[in-house]
């Protein structure tokens, strides 16, 4: 099974699917599977722009609203975690996941589903301490405090990750655990990213919550974006079962850019659709009662008191589950449209009002695991005004009266003040992000560069084939050993409104395969392939600045 692992997707859906086509004419092999690690940017009208945390000047619509509407359809299934960049509105729809648009789907808070046998955890947001220990209370309108705070994680969240006893194959998080820098090239990383070094010296870059995690569940693979680099680092851990995790960090979609990793990696079976994970569905019931919504501090028991073991699901618990899903944990194909679609057609029309809606997805799996969907739990304690639909459609059942809050969140775009995201808390400025690390050399970023090509022969491609993951201790540009291991290869993809079943045949080879260096695949020629097209760099400016970790 082919997988494809994509750090900050900031909205390029067009971009990241075409790229990945490229790479499956190079290859000719079907990649089954896309993983995005956070900035997704599920954005379905310009209301939604309102509720996400970057200035009103830099708010663009990209492309999403088009695989939302169903003017297109993505063409590799697609599963994502939220990052600190998204149309949050749109997400708290989805506390426990569900599908955004046909083909992809969001993992909610947290979660873990199964993709053909193979066991994905996932962790939205990023972590600031302030936030940590409360309910999720946020909701729409949001305020210039809980714009911000409505991405950041929660002990609730991070809790029930840790309740899990199953081996787990890959985790995502969207800021890196904390200390995974001390595993791979830190010196080079350094080199490319110097207003780093405070705080891996003070051990505060990156994700405490995250690092837990990581040493608790032992993965076979961690994938990470945010910090804008490409970085690898192998983990040891003392489990003769699980001797250690490969820890990637993957870059933003630009020009350049180590963004897209591929992977070989086996699976036990022959179909890839996502299922529910009956131990996590389990986990959900069971800490339900530890669920807030207020802004109080919401204490829990540790991991190591005897309490947690009531929180664990049962043998007979998870034989409940079981029949009650009758034996088949498929995720239903039940995505519909809940907001208005923006029409890029006739812009006067697309006044929206900010309505909150509940997604039908929420409810049904709230109804299943008699669970509490925290956005309405809020919207029923709720003393203020709002607008709401309970349904799927664009006009409110429900309706109050409202104000949209006022967002006066403005970030410094001066590139020349290059600092951390600990080291600037309090705002959201972004990272200078002039170099990427990959194997064979890092390089500036061609600032004049406006477009990004995207050919068979072109050489702003920016693609590499290769075997080797080239993660280890001491060095990037050292090759690790790699192993044969069993891949499913589809002969085409038919595209569809939902997801679908797809058979596959098993062949064999190599365990990795790196995709986004700066090298071989492309080398520009005079007689270009017809599949030229266009990479506009419209977010480049908004993206490249420095700043808090929050803005990037």
């Amino acid at each position: 099974m082919r997988i494809a692992i994509e750090g900050c997707a900031h909205g390029e859906l067009d971009k990241i699917y075409e790229t990945l086509g490229v790479l499956e004419e190079e290859s000719d092999k079907k990649i089954d599977l896309l993983l995005i690690c956070g900035d997704f940017q599920s954005v379905r009208n310009p209301t939604d722009l309102e509720c996400m945390a970057v200035p009103p000047k830099y708010r663009t619509m990209n492309t999403f609203y088009k695989y939302y509407s169903g003017e297109k359809v993505a063409p590799i299934l697609t599963i994502f975690i939220g990052g600190n960049h998204e149309a949050s509105n749109y997400l708290s729809e989805l506390p426990y996941g569900g599908w955004v648009c046909p083909n992809i789907y969001y993992m909610g808070y947290a979660n873990v589903v199964n993709v053909a046998g193979i066991r994905i955890a996932g962790l939205s947001g990023i972590y600031k301490g302030n936030d940590y220990l409360k309910g999720h209370f946020e909701y729409p309108p949001y305020d210039k405090s809980s714009i911000k705070s409505v991405y950041h994680i929660r002990n609730i969240d991070v809790f029930r990750l840790k309740l899990l006893k199953n081996p787990v194959d890959i985790c995502l998080s969207h800021d890196w655990p904390t200390s995974v820098y001390n595993y791979g090239n830190k010196e080079e990383l350094l080199r490319y990213k110097p207003f780093f070094r405070d705080e891996m010296e003070s051990n505060k870059l990156g994700s405490p919550p995250a690092e837990e995690l990581l040493l608790k569940l032992k993965p076979r693979y961690w994938f990470s974006a945010h910090l804008h680099c490409k970085f690898a680092a192998v983990i040891p851990h003392d489990d003769e079962n699980r001797p250690e995790t490969k820890f990637l960090a993957l870059d933003k979609c630009l020009p350049g850019r180590g963004f897209l990793q591929v992977l070989d990696i086996d699976s036990k079976s022959d179909t890839v659709h996502i299922e529910y994970d009956p131990e996590w569905l389990g986990i959900l019931k069971n800490t339900n009662s530890l669920l807030s919504t207020s802004r109080r501090y919401n204490f829990l028991p540790s991991i190591g008191d005897n309490e947690h073991s009531e929180f664990s699901p049962s043998d007979e618990e998870i034989v409940f589950l079981t029949k009650l899903y009758g034996g088949n944990f498929k995720v239903p194909e039940n995505f519909c449209v809940t907001a208005p679609t923006f029409n890029s057609q006739n812009r006067p029309t697309n006044k929206i009002p900010l309505q909150t809606y509940i997604n039908p997805q929420t409810a049904a799996i709230c109804t299943n695991l008699d669970i509490t969907d925290p956005l309405v739990s809020l919207l029923n304690n709720s003393k203020g005004s709002l607008s709401i639909s309970d349904f799927s459609g664009t006009e409110s059942s429900r309706t109050y009266s409202s104000m949209i809050s006022e967002n006066m969140d403005e970030i410094s775009m001066n590139d020349e003040d290059v600092e951390s995201e600990i080291s600037r808390n309090d705002t959201d400025d972004a990272f200078n992000d002039d170099f990427f690390i990959d194997k064979v050399g890092s390089q500036e970023d061609d600032k004049d560069s406006e477009d990004f090509i995207i050919d068979k022969k072109g050489h702003s491609c920016d693609i590499i084939e290769s075997d080797d993951f080239y993660i280890d201790k001491i060095g990037s540009h050292l090759s690790a050993e790699t192993n044969d291991i069993s891949e499913n290869i589809t002969n085409s993809h038919v595209p569809c409104n939902t997801p679908v079943i797809e058979n596959k045949q098993a062949d064999v080879f190599p365990e990795i395969r790196a995709v986004n260096s700066s090298a071989d695949v492309c080398a520009m020629e005079e007689d270009l392939a017809p599949c030229l097209k266009p990479f506009k760099r419209r977010n480049y400016d908004l993206y490249k600045s420095q700043g808090d970790g929050e803005n990037n």
